[in-house]
């Protein structure tokens, strides 16, 4: 009796197709809407081996599979090369080198969506013989995802500590692209790489909260970006998931500020990386509190966010360990300016003596937060 294809010998076959008929004249859709008509078939004759190796096993039409099996219209050297040919060709379309970010995720995102529409369409669902059916066409599409992420690994935020790099969530794609194709399913073995969600939010299909990055500098960069390419819509800060919005291929998009992944992704493809000056989590948290409060705000401009105006007085936020003389001077503060201390660690020190004093030559106002609540609230 002829034994049975490997599961992990099959799904390196469904991949390797890349979901097309192997001979390179023919090339016909192998995975059709309502079923496929995919044939394995064998380079030399079971027969004569029982070989059930990948090497010696190709995907093929039933076309295909009739000339060579019955007509000999092909040479198993020929059938052979096609192997060769098809992963010629897989890297020349797929492992395409992009310039930017921006141009791999047009080829990326379709595929990771459609996979993650598989995934919860019948994984999540419990429909396990359409998900087995559905599984090949996952092997076909991280095949293809697995071969532009390898080439194009530089256009990925990094970091040396892996908790905050985007590359190492790419890496971690790769190994389990790599696990998912030589494995069946949870029954046979239970995978050490799983698949990391934080990939969707990378290409902007799902949302990934977990956190603000500190830097307000480069927040202002990333709006100064989108702006000049006339896509910046707005922000909203001051409430308990801040976002802003932007138009991406026409579409408006609502990116949450503490999207992390995403966040990064943009500010490095964007080159808006800068030192944190303010802290984008106190700034709104000040924020809110005015706005839990019921005192209207409005920011001046989006590019310096620490600038707003409060029942009309303007305000200025900054964050320093303790406010000093020559860092007051450095502002060059307008007069009437009123100056809020966010780091408030150290209580009143986070203001020296020798800054008050030279406030007042300046005719402006400096608060810690602690005085920063009562002042506001007299404001109402």
């Amino acid at each position: 009796m002829r034994k049975a294809i490997k599961e992990n010998i099959k799904r390196k076959l469904y991949a390797e197709s890349m979901g097309r008929c192997m001979n390179p004249s023919c090339e016909k859709e192998l995975f059709l809407t309502n079923g496929d008509i995919v044939e394995k078939a064998h380079i030399i004759p079971h027969s004569d081996t029982a070989d059930n190796s990948f090497e010696n096993l190709i995907l093929l039409c039933p076309s295909c599979h009739t000339d060579f099996d019955k007509n000999s219209a092909f040479t198993e050297e020929e059938v052979r090369m096609w192997k060769c040919e098809r992963q010629k060709q897989v890297s020349q379309i797929f492992a395409q080198k992009f310039d930017t970010f921006e141009k791999l995720e047009e080829f990326v995102k379709p595929l990771l969506k459609e996979n993650k529409t598989i995934y919860e369409n019948y994984y999540l669902k419990d429909k396990r013989k359409l998900w087995e059916k559905f599984e090949e066409k996952l092997l076909i599409n991280n095949q293809k995802i697995k071969c532009l992420l390898s080439r194009n690994r530089d256009l990925f935020q990094k970091h040396p500590n892996e908790c905050f790099s985007n590359l190492a969530i790419i890496d971690q794609l790769i190994l389990h692209i790599h696990e998912f194709e030589s494995t069946r399913g949870d029954d046979e073995k239970i995978r050490s790489v799983l698949f990391p969600e934080e990939v969707n939010s990378i290409f902007g299909l799902e949302a990934y909260l977990e956190g603000m990055l500190p830097s307000v500098e480069s927040l202002e960069c990333l709006i100064s970006k989108l702006q000049n390419e006339d896509k910046f819509i707005e922000i909203a800060l001051g409430i308990e998931d801040p976002f802003l919005i932007y138009k991406e291929q026409g579409e408006y998009v609502q990116l949450f500020l503490s999207d992390s992944p995403r966040i990064r992704q943009m500010y490095f493809s964007y080159h808006c990386l800068k030192r944190v000056g303010v802290r984008l989590e106190s700034l709104n948290f000040a924020l809110k509190y005015l706005d839990n409060n019921h005192i209207a705000f409005k920011i001046e401009n989006c590019q310096n966010l620490s600038n707003v105006i409060v029942k009309g007085k303007p305000f200025k936020f900054i964050y320093e360990y303790c406010l000093s003389n020559a860092e007051l001077i450095s502002l060059t503060p307008k007069k009437g300016l009123i100056i809020i201390n966010l780091h408030n660690w150290n209580g009143g020190g986070c203001i020296s003596n020798e800054a008050y004093q030279q406030a007042e030559i300046m005719d402006v106002t400096l608060l810690t937060m602690d005085d920063f609540y009562g002042y506001v609230q007299n404001l109402k």
